[in-house]
């Protein structure tokens, strides 16, 4: 598949409907979705806020759970004239109204994804005005959609006893349903509907960079056909899922090479606990990472120059050197850097962790996970994330749900730099150029983002991990998914079965969870390739040039992050800035911090809002 990179150029696009979208009407029942027409009498009003919302709108027509399958809509109150009737209102748009950056023709749609492990996300049922103000005053319209998680449920809300179907690609496919729902009342909502920017943390940022890299992939045409989404408006016009733009914060994704790239990055280089020597996971971990080195020779991602980034075999079989390599190490060098140039000393670090976001919009969301957080004992925070100060013996977790630890003060820049260096040289520090260079990823990864999770740490032997839930089916509530894995065992298991902590079980684990389908019939392969959006993105992969692709990418990280693949980011950003017509990528990995919302400086939301109005107004 890699020549398919010289081969049919593909192209992102910002618009609603589709390049074919012509339908024909003899076919087509043009009532189809009337029911889910939005009611425009129906608004409710907070007039202390000046905002018009609806809550629950169901945005299919055949919907599993309209507990999840609904989401809740806030408008400025501007771009609205208004009838009252009792506590509704009756609204029609008022093109002239102005806030902030936009009017009702081109106000951008703002989505989150707010969950950074793919819990399932409610829809608002009642409302609250806080933390949407920034967004609001900037002129944008909110969307809060909820959508299914990584496992199949129950609705307790409704009281149904029947189970729904969860985990992948369902995430993705209840949100493309609800970005067909908006296009498809676009005439009744103040807002430019080929406008909807998705944003998300973690698996949610992952969520969000699938979203924009799948505009209207086929492959998912049977999922949003089973639960009644949106295909063309009353006029017969077929309607989009594309989406103009992708923001994420440390997103984790990928997962065909998840656990392949974790072991290349940061498990090779550790030999602690499950990859202590004489285990079968320590041999597990050193053959994903040689698999990785072989994937990044076959995917043709590219540097700024157009030169291919590739990786070098050692004579001791380790995939260490290459432009691949220097390109992940330029990047923490340029990060490491920034941070020198513009940290005023003394600086205070203090190793945070991110559980789960807080996206505003369901005022219930907080509550529910407050609630789990005092019922749970806090875990312990384990070495500091720089290896350099005292850590205290529990995480506190505080009310913005960011785990902490102990902080450590240094006076000056060559006092930090001195600290990290205590246990032998391994980062120079250029006190003169203000410049900061990293000797080899190994160091890195040893120093300041080790391995953290156990071998193997998405597609765990004994299926415990989050990821597993997100591709098991039914009430097989986890399952293996990982193909490389499954190929290395075939390949190694009398190897692997002559080390300590085998199971004989192993032998056909991933072999008998990858022959599974879910019930459409999808087999695990195509699964796990509707949750990657390099498999859209790359010419390694069937999916190449058939979606349409955002044109505008916000892609955060910490590069502290040690619970995520080294790699994941900065492969979908190699990707991204070779793919014709993807208009911005804007890429910042930022040094000092973890898994959190990372940024250089100032807050989240008014840095995400700035670069949705950059990205609107240029």
């Amino acid at each position: 598949m890699g020549g398919l990179a010289g081969c049919t150029v593909p192209v992102a696009s910002t618009d609603s409907t589709p390049e074919d979208s012509s339908i024909d009407q003899s076919t087509v029942d043009l009532e189809e979705f009337k029911s889910l027409a939005l009611d425009a009498s129906a608004w409710r009003y907070d007039e202390d806020n000046d905002v018009y919302y609806q809550l629950g709108l169901t945005y299919c027509t055949k919907p599993a759970t309209t507990t999840y399958e609904s989401l809740a809509v806030f408008v400025p109150g501007a771009y609205f004239t208004a009838e009252q009737s009792g506590d509704s209102y009756t609204c029609s748009i008022n093109e002239k109204a102005v806030v902030g950056s936009f009017t009702p023709a081109t106000a951008p749609v703002l989505m989150p994804v707010n969950t950074a492990a793919l819990s399932a996300q409610m829809s608002p049922t009642v409302y609250d005005y806080e933390g949407l103000a920034p967004y609001l005053e900037a002129g944008c319209v909110y969307v809060y959609a909820g959508f299914r998680g990584r496992s199949a449920g129950y609705d307790t809300a409704s009281g149904s006893k029947d189970l729904f179907a969860g985990g992948a690609p369902w995430p993705v496919v209840d949100l493309k349903a609800a970005v067909r729902y908006l296009r498809y009342n676009a005439s009744g909502l103040p807002c430019d509907a080929s406008r909807v920017f998705v944003f998300g943390f973690g698996a949610g940022g992952g969520v969000s960079a699938v979203l924009g890299s799948s505009g209207d992939a086929e492959p998912y045409a049977p999922y949003l056909t089973s639960l009644g989404a949106v295909t063309h408006d009353a006029q017969g016009n077929a309607v989009s899922d594309a989406i103009a733009g992708s923001a994420s914060w440390c997103p984790v994704t990928s997962f065909d090479v998840a656990d392949a790239s974790y072991e290349w990055g940061q498990g090779q280089y550790t030999d602690a606990d499950t990859r202590a020597d004489g285990t079968w996971t320590r041999a597990l971990s050193q053959d994903l990472a040689g698999a990785y080195g072989a994937w990044v020779n076959e995917m043709d991602l590219r540097d700024a120059d157009d030169e291919q980034l590739t990786l070098d075999e050692t004579e001791a079989g380790v995939f260490a050197l290459g432009s691949y390599a220097d390109a992940l190490l330029g990047t923490i060098d340029e990060a490491a850097s920034y941070f020198v140039q513009n940290t005023s000393f003394p600086y205070t670090y203090t190793p945070q962790r991110l559980d789960e976001p807080t996206f505003p919009g369901d005022p219930n969301l907080l509550a529910t996970r407050a609630s789990e957080t005092a019922s749970q004992t806090p875990a312990s925070s384990g070495a500091s994330a720089d290896g350099t100060g005292e850590t205290d013996a529990d995480a506190a977790v505080t009310a913005t749900g960011v785990a902490q630890v102990q902080s450590t003060i240094y006076d000056s820049a060559q006092n930090y730099f001195a600290a990290l260096n205590a246990d032998s040289w391994w980062i120079n520090y250029s006190l003169k150029r203000q410049s900061v260079s990293v000797a080899s990823l190994r160091d890195f990864s040893l120093h300041l983002r080790p391995a953290e999770l156990a071998a193997s740490p998405f597609d765990a032997p004994d299926r415990s991990s989050k990821t597993n839930q997100l591709f098991g089916i039914g009430e097989e509530s986890t399952l293996h998914f990982d193909a490389t894995v499954a190929d290395l065992v075939e390949k190694n298991v009398d190897a692997y079965a002559a080390c300590e902590d085998w199971d004989d079980g192993y032998e056909t684990a991933w072999s008998d969870d990858l022959a599974k389908a879910d019930s459409l019939e999808t087999d695990m392969a195509t699964r796990v390739s509707l949750f990657n959006p390099l498999f859209w993105l790359s010419g390694h992969y069937e999916g190449y040039g058939q979606a349409s692709v955002a044109p505008h990418w916000r892609i955060n990280e910490g590069i502290f992050d040690a619970t995520a693949p080294l790699c994941c980011a900065p492969n979908v950003v190699f990707a991204l800035r070779k793919y014709d017509g993807v208009t911005d990528v804007a890429y910042t990995p930022v040094w000092g911090q973890g898994h959190v919302l990372a940024e250089r400086s100032g807050a989240p939301t008014d840095n995400l809002l700035s670069w949705v109005i950059s990205c609107c107004t240029a």
